[in-house]
């Protein structure tokens, strides 16, 4: 079993096809498929379950994809040691990240960091806090900027990057919008904009919530910001944000929250321990 074997399954296994699996390596599919046909010779069971349509993992082969992302991983973490005893930072990054992260400003920071290290590549995905944290769990992210999970997630290390106060949303009309304070439990009978279930933001709205004794409707998911305050501002419901997004749009009024409630805060999430690439980023972006 090789690892460039090991490289074939997994992007299989991610892309759940094979001529997008073929496109991301830059490979024939032909050569994908024979690769995978004789790891599955090799290991004398079928990996993946093949219809006209998609490909889905057998049994066999949800096995071996914890194991392929650990082996990965400790590779590109064995050639990354070198690279750091010897001064260099090269190979790949993968970070993960919110759309809004007030305290950390992706595209300066990765500009700063290529122009210092220009022979790494970096590779950025966004999503939600519980995806991302998850991806960095099982190897496939190298870093992630997310909400502090309720719980922090095992095999990983956790470091705060910012705390925010949360703030009512809501468009100039509504009542709350010439108050200087609301309070949650004036929330009750309120329609809710926000974002799906996972995303950092939308969790701890609902523990706070939840807490304060509010059953509340979300009647509209989004998943970016400029949406969610675009339908706040036409009067379609109101959100729990952090103050930040004030600076997203003067359309909407941002009413401070009575009481103690809790603040949103942000992580860095990454393996333990870091590789070099990762850590070398969060040295960046606390010095910064």
């Amino acid at each position: 079993m090789e690892l460039r074997q090991l490289e074939h399954f997994v992007a299989v296994a991610q892309e759940c096809h094979f001529t997008r699996a073929a496109q991301r390596l830059h490979i024939a599919q032909s050569g994908l498929s024979a690769s995978i046909r004789a790891l599955e010779k090799e290991l004398g069971a079928t990996l993946f379950l093949r219809s006209t349509r998609q490909v889905q993992l057998t049994a066999a082969g949800q096995a071996l994809l914890v194991e392929a992302l650990r082996a990965l991983s400790a590779s590109n973490a064995a050639k990354d040691a070198v690279a750091a005893v010897q001064g260099l930072l090269r190979g790949s990054l993968s970070i993960g990240s919110l759309q809004c992260m007030h305290g950390v400003h992706l595209p300066e920071l990765l500009s700063g960091f290529l122009t210092e290290h220009p022979g790494l590549e970096i590779r950025l995905r966004q999503g939600g806090s519980d995806e991302l944290t998850e991806l960095v769990r099982t190897g496939r992210l190298d870093v992630a900027f997310v909400s502090r999970p309720a719980r922090d997630p095992e095999n990983v290390v956790v470091s705060p990057l910012e705390r925010e106060m949360l703030v009512l949303a809501c468009a100039p009309e509504h009542p709350a919008a010439e108050r200087p304070q609301a309070k949650l439990q004036d929330l009750t009978d309120e329609q809710f904009v926000d974002f799906p279930p996972g995303w950092g933001t939308r969790d701890l709205a609902d523990r706070v919530l939840t807490a304060a004794g509010v059953e509340r409707r979300v009647a509209l998911e989004v998943s970016d910001v400029h949406s969610l305050l675009d339908l706040v501002a036409v009067g379609l419901g109101v959100a729990l944000v952090p103050q930040s997004f004030r600076v997203k749009t003067d359309r909407v009024r941002f009413i401070e929250l009575a009481g103690e409630v809790p603040a949103w805060e942000t992580v860095s999430i990454t393996a333990d321990p870091p590789n070099p690439a990762a850590a070398a980023l969060l040295r960046q972006v606390h010095a910064a």
